[in-house]
């Protein structure tokens, strides 16, 4: 007897404003036996609405279960949606607004859905990420998403110096309380006059997107921090950035009476070279003279 597996709809959601979930989206939520949500009270809301559009046939299924699927137990969560869609059920994940599996948790699920060989249906939805690079009036012919920056400084400065000579507009999610360091890192290593916009509480009543440079936007955020969701667009490069002679600046600036540490440091964001390689250069030089 051939086993029919269920399918895992991995289901867009609003990222703010109620009025984007799709027709679509709604109908799935709907039929779902069971309801894998980032956030089990951002669901019940979402829940909620998407009820209230049914009527006659379109009614909810009776049975449908809500469970919370977040990163510390998205893991053993994937194993029990495995076993659900082994006995032929539908399930819906969701994250607390977006598309789960992008900077929210998802990816486990979808892995366990595949290796059970289940069908596995994306329903598309609202992006914060799209909706900034749109609303930024930056090109966005090329574009790279890159998530959440490293909350630590030399890990996030390191990976802006890997990213200087990126040609494509860069989108990142941030958090309000660590975004002027973010932009003053980003103005560190792209330049002050880099073209950036920051798009904030999209969808939602107090929606926003100022538009500047990267040292208008860092000072600007470092004197009045945000409130609410914020996604950074930095534009790409218009030519290929100039290499850094290394070995140069380092002599520069232990010269000018830095330490290795605080040299490499310097360097950490315009080479995007690890700063433990930067220090022991620095090191060598100076006892080198």
């Amino acid at each position: 007897m051939r086993l029919v597996l269920g399918t895992l709809f991995i289901v867009g959601t609003p990222i703010g404003n109620l009025e984007d979930l799709s027709l679509r989206a709604a109908r799935v939520l709907r039929e779902a036996d069971l309801i894998a949500a980032e956030d089990t009270r951002a669901a019940k809301v979402l829940l909620a609405h998407v009820d209230a559009l049914g009527s006659g046939d379109d009614r909810r299924n009776p049975g449908r279960r809500v469970i919370s699927n977040f990163e510390g137990n998205e893991a053993e969560r994937a194993d029990q949606i495995a076993e659900v869609l082994r006995a032929g059920r539908r399930v819906a994940v969701i994250s607390e607004a977006g598309m789960p599996g992008v900077s929210d948790p998802g990816a486990y699920a979808i892995a366990a859905a595949i290796a059970a060989g289940a069908r596995v249906e994306v329903v598309p939805g609202p992006s914060a990420a799209l909706a900034a690079l749109v609303g930024s009036g930056l090109p966005a012919e090329r574009f790279t998403f890159l998530g959440f920056p490293p909350r630590e400084t030399g890990a996030r400065r390191a990976m802006f110096g890997t990213l200087r000579g990126e040609p494509a507009a860069m989108i990142f999610y941030e958090a309000p309380d660590r975004l002027a360091a973010t932009l003053g890192d980003a103005a560190d290593a792209f330049g002050a006059e880099r073209r950036a916009s920051l798009g904030r509480e999209l969808t939602k009543l107090h929606e926003e997107h100022v538009r500047g440079t990267l040292g208008e936007l860092a000072a600007r955020y470092a004197a009045a921090p945000p409130r609410g969701e914020c996604t950074l667009v930095i534009a790409g490069g218009t030519a290929a950035e100039p290499a850094v002679d290394v070995e140069a600046e380092l002599r520069a600036l232990l010269a000018a009476g830095l330490g290795p540490k605080d040299a490499a440091a310097r360097l950490v964001v315009r080479t995007g070279k690890p700063r433990r390689v930067l220090y022991q250069l620095a090191l060598a030089l100076q006892r080198g003279g």
